[in-house]
């Protein structure tokens, strides 16, 4: 009857391991080869941050460099038609994993700070042209949905919309980016 008792109390808290203890973390792609991820990718949308709260639109330049990290540019473009851009670079979080990567950027918070300002950057989907990508963090605060062009594909919308709700974000919060005719020139 104790192993009985044991097995059921066992299965019971396995079944509620994350209980109460926020969200379940998203599934990302299985592999991501950096080299092919490279180049200029477009902010199609995003959920809402403080560091992009003045970008109209968005996009990023990513470098495959020699000892292995990823060169990061974002640019970002204000409705007033203004750039502003900060650089960084990317490295697995893991040796030999690429689909989550360590995102640092140069700037003073990380001269103080170094090593805690590193940012999460999940790769959640990525097709198989590596056209389209959908990146979060664990915690489900960022989103970035990416296109290889300004604008997304036909039915490429819906179907990052669909995968990021089945990862448990809340899509209804994404900030769209504005289009060329509202930007000044």
């Amino acid at each position: 009857m104790r192993l009985l008792l044991s097995l059921c109390a066992a299965a019971l808290l396995v079944g509620c391991t994350n209980s109460g203890t926020g969200p379940v973390p998203p599934k990302t792609v299985d592999k991501v080869d950096l080299e092919r991820y490279q180049g200029t990718w477009y902010e199609a949308a995003r959920l809402p941050m403080f560091f992009q709260r003045n970008c109209a639109q968005s996009e990023a330049h990513y470098t495959l460099q020699a000892d292995g990290k990823v060169g990061v540019l974002n640019r970002c473009r204000t409705a007033e038609g203004k750039w502003e851009e900060a650089k960084g670079e990317a490295v697995p979080q893991e040796e030999g994993k690429t689909d989550k990567l360590w995102v640092t950027f140069d700037n003073w918070v990380s001269d103080i700070l170094p090593g805690v300002t590193k940012g999460d950057y999940w790769v959640l989907y990525l097709d198989d042209d590596y056209e389209t990508a959908l990146v979060g963090n664990p915690n489900h605060e960022y989103l970035w949905l990416l296109s290889r062009t300004p604008e997304l594909k036909p039915g490429m919308r819906e179907k990052l919309l669909e995968v990021a709700k089945g990862q448990g974000y809340d899509t209804s919060k994404l900030i769209w980016r504005t289009p060329d005719s509202q930007i000044k020139q």
